[in-house]
């Protein structure tokens, strides 16, 4: 058995608990705390931060981040909360591939750029296509690794849909392994989380794991 075809799952109850919105948030530091903490890596870096091409490079890191982390301030689950229930006896796969994403290590807060393919098998409803894509940025945008950040899309989509079954797979360059250290340039990770009839069913899970590319 290898790792696509072993069904064993990561813990999905801890993760549940913690994609929605953090609590910590209520002490989080002010923009110009942020600020002042780019000039003092700047000044480590071996730079000058009051020279003129670095004026106002803090403030653009600070709204940066902003953008970068926000899924910080998102709940993924409720991403999904809107659904359609006019799908008559459909209660097929409904899959979708090739959702591109971007994300932070969070062990050196380099950068992670990958792919990645989503199934479920819906039960009565549908969610719209453009929120499986907004679920998986939510939980993107934040510091992560690889192997939580896909639990945590295919927990969203299981908590919000109920559905028989969740398969997501993800395929990713990270920039703190082709940067640095080893600078394994076109390396890839890939990680898998397959819930309900997909960690099950060995055909249907085959049969995603195709329609992906694997």
């Amino acid at each position: 058995m290898n790792g696509f075809d072993d069904p064993a799952v990561l813990g999905s109850d801890a993760v549940r608990a913690n994609i929605t919105k953090p609590s910590f948030a209520r002490s989080r530091p002010s923009q110009a705390e942020a600020e002042a903490a780019v000039r003092t890596l700047i000044s480590w870096a071996g730079d000058d931060p009051a020279r003129p091409g670095l004026l106002d490079t803090p403030s653009r890191v600070a709204r940066a981040y902003e953008e970068w982390f926000r899924g910080y301030k998102e709940d993924p689950v409720e991403l999904l909360e809107r659904t359609f229930d006019e799908i008559g006896s459909y209660s097929e796969a409904v899959e979708l591939h090739g959702i591109r994403f971007h994300s932070f290590c969070e062990h050196h807060m380099a950068g992670i750029e990958g792919t990645a393919h989503i199934a479920y098998l819906p039960v009565g409803r549908v969610v719209g296509i453009s929120k499986l894509a907004r679920a998986v940025e939510s939980c993107a945008r934040r510091l992560q690794i690889q192997e939580r950040l896909t639990d945590e899309i295919a927990t969203a989509i299981d908590a919000a849909l109920k559905p028989r079954g969740v398969a997501v797979v993800i395929e990713a360059e990270h920039g703190c392994m082709t940067s640095r250290g080893i600078r394994a340039h076109g390396a890839r990770l890939v990680t898998r989380r397959m819930l309900g009839a997909y960690g099950e069913d060995e055909t249907l899970r085959g049969e995603f794991l195709a329609a992906a590319g694997f």
